[in-house]
């Protein structure tokens, strides 16, 4: 899973997922509800809600391969588990199902569930070592910074759709934003955005091609590693490698990896479900419009309604317990049921009731394990939101709202599209976005002057043994050890295979 990129090459993320070709029925052995196919995928809130009816706050359910695991559906037992580490670890090596071989080596459970030596994983001394590098990396970055980076992608994102007046929010615009700024900050290569995108939701979704998918980020973030080893800079992979910590590299690329996937896939659906209640919800548009809520508020409230991961895999139990009211046994897998969690009626009886500055939800967990990333991820989506209506100002939903619809997975509910019209209108282009045009340029144009002087010293030395033979014959012995000194093997000039910048791969992706 971590082969390196031959040579230069930039690695092609695999085909999406084929359909499946069985029918798969809502229940399974024992007559647990599965959290996968067609019945699950299609309205996971109202499966939740039967659930709680069955079982209360912990419910038995299936997942890929019928695996059985415990949904905690409460909020308070969810955050009963995520605060007592020493009853429900994340060490994922305690599953008994992984202690009695019951997990094949295909299992699209194996990217999300599978031990990994980062603090995601661990617990204790060793999740406070890597969880503070982790930390003080990210830390690293100031919002301004991250602004910055935002609205240079947003603008040059605006600027393929603004002449046309139309525009699909989600595919050109909530699915690339998050994983542009967030190669910034990790230090990759602009065009690696583009063709991770892919990767990273089908990844997420835990289809048939998860495993390939998971190989191209890993390789990925193998080649940018490599690349910061002898080139640091101010990005994250520089700051983990140079870390007082003394990570490795494998702990380097598996904290990049979690950072990356889920920065992506939880700040999309932030951006994507934050931008439809703005469209579409009175209270929000008119509030907006007003000036009397901020669009921090408004995050709020989608959080608790839409939480961008519906349920987090997981926690083991380190011994028997109970919990919800349910007996748990010592290597059972404990999902963390956030989307449940946060419309619990013994919280939340009223769902209609506004809930504005309220951050008690359990969107990015609680205890030692708590999303360290969250505040950036609410600050790339703020700014994003913020920025696009500053452009498109009469931004507006292009269809009935009862039009829109979602696909789930068994950890995520994302919105399918976000067509939207506007006044259209050109769109001018960020001076940061100048600015690396105008640095790409010169580098462009350094690497074709190196390469012409390496050409002319070559074909030089190449023509001096001729007139140096000549003149030895002429000048005698002495001038001919002189000139086969001046003879010596040129040096060989190495230039850079050059690559589609990102903005070409964007932009072909849009206009296909």
């Amino acid at each position: 899973m971590t082969t390196p990129f031959p040579d230069d090459a930039v690695p092609v993320p695999p085909p999406g997922c084929p359909a499946h070709g069985r029918a798969i029925e809502p229940t399974g052995p024992g007559g647990l509800r599965r959290l996968y196919g067609p019945e699950a995928e299609a309205d996971p809130a109202g499966l939740y809600e039967k659930l709680r009816a069955e079982h209360g706050d912990v419910a038995p359910v299936l997942l890929h391969g019928d695996q059985q695991a415990w949904l905690i559906l409460g909020h308070a037992a969810n955050i009963t588990a995520m605060r007592t580490p020493s009853l429900f670890s994340r060490d994922s090596r305690l599953w008994s199902a992984f202690r009695n071989n019951e997990v094949p080596p295909d299992s699209p459970l194996l990217p999300v569930v599978a031990w990994q030596p980062i603090c995601v994983f661990a617990d204790g001394e060793e999740h406070r070592r890597l969880r503070n590098a982790l930390l003080d990396g990210l830390n690293g970055f100031d919002r301004r910074g991250i602004r910055r980076h935002v609205r240079r992608f947003t603008t040059d994102l605006v600027q393929v759709v603004g002449p046309t007046g139309r525009a699909e929010l989600i595919t050109q615009f909530a699915e690339h934003l998050p994983m542009l700024v967030m190669t910034k900050l990790l230090g990759m290569p602009d065009e690696y955005g583009p063709q991770l995108v892919d990767a990273a939701r089908d990844l997420m979704k835990g289809t048939e091609t998860a495993i390939a998918s998971n190989e191209y980020v890993v390789a990925s973030l193998r080649r940018t590693i490599a690349i910061k080893h002898d080139s640091p800079g101010d990005d994250l992979t520089s700051r983990l490698l140079a870390h007082p910590a003394r990570l490795t590299d494998d702990e380097v690329m598996e904290h990049l990896r979690v950072v990356l996937l889920a920065a992506n896939e939880t700040t999309v659906n932030l951006i994507a479900d934050s931008l439809k209640m703005v469209l579409t919800d009175p209270r929000f548009r008119a509030h907006l419009s007003g000036g009397q809520m901020t669009l921090g508020e408004a995050l709020d409230q989608v959080l608790w309604d839409s939480p961008p991961m519906s349920l987090v895999a997981g926690r083991w139990a380190t011994a028997d317990t109970e919990l919800g009211g349910q007996q748990i046994q010592a290597g059972d897998l404990l999902l963390l049921g956030l989307a449940a969690g946060n419309v619990d009626p013994t919280i939340r009886p009223d769902l209609a009731t506004p809930l504005y500055g309220n951050r008690s939800h359990l969107s990015f967990g609680a205890g030692p394990h708590e999303c360290p990333g969250q505040d950036i991820g609410r600050h790339v989506a703020e700014a994003g939101i913020d920025i696009l209506l500053t452009l498109l100002p009469d931004l507006r939903l292009a269809v009935p709202e009862e039009e829109l619809t979602w696909s789930s997975a068994w950890i995520s509910r994302h919105l399918t599209a976000l067509p939207v019209e506007f006044t259209a209108q050109e769109i001018e282009p960020d001076p940061e976005s100048v600015a690396e045009a105008e640095r790409a340029a010169e580098e462009a144009r350094e690497l074709a002057e190196r390469a012409l002087a390496a050409t002319q010293r070559a074909a030089a030395k190449a023509a001096a043994p001729e007139a140096g033979a000549a003149a030895g014959a002429a000048a005698g012995p002495t001038a001919a050890s002189d000139s086969a000194s001046a003879s010596a093997p040129a040096e060989t000039a190495t230039v850079p295979a050059q690559r589609r910048s990102w903005w070409d791969v964007l932009t072909g992706l849009f206009r296909r």
